[in-house]
């Protein structure tokens, strides 16, 4: 399955992926709090974060459709990290992360660790990879998630 850079094109595929998976980390999906965070992952808003030199985005495509992405913010900060329901168990979420990584490193500069702040059902996925709870569970914008760091130079074979 290739990997590619997104494109703005890709905004639509992208805001449609995170609306029926968001469902699972939400506090409460009809909530007018989570408002907010349904904003910040509609199209236009996506569109707007792969046009920015803040984030970086890979996808991976199978037959033309968006299989899953991963959104880096300001080099390294996970801002999404996203699998259709059909690729999941496959390794691919692990996949992008690798590539992710591999780019962000490459770009050098300094930086303390990678973070995150995990779905919490995503929580064992990052502790696969080497990241660590960085903090209690927090909540916004009806959302509950795990702050996570993967400290400097952390590697583990799934990493």
């Amino acid at each position: 399955m290739p990997l590619r850079p997104a494109i703005p094109a890709d905004a639509p595929a992208i805001a449609a992926l995170i609306q029926p998976l968001a469902q699972s980390f939400l506090v409460t999906p009809d909530d007018p709090a989570a408002a907010p965070f349904w904003q910040s992952v509609g199209e236009a808003a996506e569109r707007g974060y792969i046009e920015s030199p803040r984030y970086r985005f890979t996808v991976a495509e199978q037959h033309g459709a968006l299989a899953g992405f991963i959104a880096l913010r300001d080099t390294w900060h996970v801002f999404h990290l996203f699998v259709a329901p059909a690729h999941q168990g496959e390794g691919l979420a692990t996949r992008l992360w690798r590539q992710a990584r591999a780019q962000a490193e490459s770009a050098g500069g300094d930086h303390a660790a990678f973070t995150v702040n995990a779905s919490l059902p995503a929580v064992g996925f990052y502790r696969r990879l080497g990241f660590q709870a960085a903090g209690d569970v927090h909540a916004a914008h009806g959302i509950r998630f795990q702050p996570m760091r993967l400290p400097p130079g952390c590697h583990n074979r799934r990493g």
